[in-house]
């Protein structure tokens, strides 16, 4: 009889359903963005104060920002997971990882909605 060792992680269908949602979602977005500005005969500052002046568009950049965030972090757990051995050396990557993450989102937010 095989003896599972079960070590808490989280694999499986659902994060890899979520790194192919996230990773749609940043392809909408580039897409998107790519064709705006594509379509503009002149890119200026005028230009991306436009752009990101309304609702919409902030919204779809923050969703695109948690997005890489949230796919960033599976990737980096997994990674972490495989090849850090020392569960203490695992947390401390782990801990650091996720309040740079934290951060960034804080940042996004503030960038974005200028608070």
């Amino acid at each position: 009889m095989v003896n599972r060792v079960v070590t808490g992680a989280h694999y499986g269908l659902r994060d890899w359903l979520i790194q192919r949602i996230t990773a749609v979602m940043m392809a909408a977005y580039s897409v998107a963005l790519a064709a705006y500005l594509l379509l503009q005969p002149h890119v200026g500052y005028d230009v991306w104060t436009g752009l990101f002046s309304g609702q919409p568009m902030r919204t779809f950049t923050l969703l695109f920002l948690l997005s890489v965030f949230y796919h960033a972090w599976i990737g980096i757990r997994d990674i972490v997971m495989d090849y850090v051995k020392p569960a203490s050396m695992r947390l401390v990557i782990h801990t650091l990882v996720i309040l740079a993450l934290l951060l960034y989102v804080i940042w996004a937010v503030q960038i974005l909605w200028g608070m």
